[in-house]
């Protein structure tokens, strides 16, 4: 309901940066749960089925990339560049402020995949020693 709100604020917005619906949502979401005083916990135990969600969502991409595929062979180099060096940068900009901002290390750990869906990501933090929730 809050990100749907979101689309329609952005919308308004003209489609303006900061008023993009996750980075919205997600502040909405945090003041929702401070004011209300729902722990995390409780809230993340309801969207279990949402989060158990998201890999059968990430699959789905699948069906219109694959509609895209001859393109995407034409461009298949620049592609890879491009994603090489936006994960590669990405990473290491999180693994950095969050050494500067002195986080932990199960912290920083779990930033450094924050450039992939959230199902990959989650496995990866996990995998690497990170918190993946």
């Amino acid at each position: 309901m809050i990100y749907v709100l979101c689309m329609r604020l952005q919308r308004r917005a003209h489609g303006h940066a900061l008023a993009n619906p996750v980075a919205v949502s997600i502040v909405v979401l945090v003041i929702v749960l401070k004011v209300t005083r729902l722990p995390y916990a409780t809230y993340f135990a309801s969207a279990r089925l949402l989060h158990y969600l998201l890999g059968p969502a990430t699959v789905a991409l699948a069906i219109p990339l694959a509609k895209e595929l001859p393109r995407l062979r034409r461009l298949l180099w620049p592609l890879i560049a491009g994603l090489l060096a936006g994960n590669l940068s990405a990473a290491c900009s999180a693994i950095l402020l969050a050494k500067l901002l002195g986080a932990s290390r199960s912290v920083t750990l779990s930033l450094a995949p924050k450039s992939v869906t959230t199902p990959i990501a989650m496995g990866i933090s996990e995998k690497i020693g990170g918190l993946p929730s």
